[in-house]
């Protein structure tokens, strides 16, 4: 197995029991206030993907900061105009708009604006 297949089923393995964790009745709404199971479709595929990221909460907007965003791919999708996103926040699905955006300093962020209605 290769350095970069070993590291993507680590990373999928820490993304599941993440997800888990945030089920579990105690220590699911503590984890809660900073991370959520975001889910999208991809840009390319058209396959639908979820996975946990760190968030922070500002009202109705939501901002993640993508860390080590040249190793991952997911936060492209809501590039330029972006794209719809579902996010399962306290208990929740919510829907959104997302949007990424890069700084001078090749830092990646996603500022996502919940929807009134869902």
């Amino acid at each position: 197995m290769g350095l970069k297949t070993g590291l993507g089923r680590v990373a999928r393995g820490f993304n599941t029991g993440v997800a888990a964790l945030l089920e579990v009745p105690v220590l699911g709404p503590l984890m809660g206030k900073g991370f959520v199971v975001i889910t999208y479709v991809g840009r390319r595929s058209g396959r639908t993907f979820s996975t946990p990221v760190n968030y922070r909460r500002k009202g109705n907007e939501l901002l993640i900061g993508v860390a080590m965003p040249d190793k991952k791919s997911w936060w492209r999708n809501f590039l330029g105009e972006g794209g719809s996103i579902t996010l399962h926040l306290n208990g929740a699905d919510r829907r959104g708009h997302a949007v990424a955006r890069r700084d001078e300093r090749g830092r990646v962020m996603v500022k996502v604006r919940l929807d009134e209605a869902s």
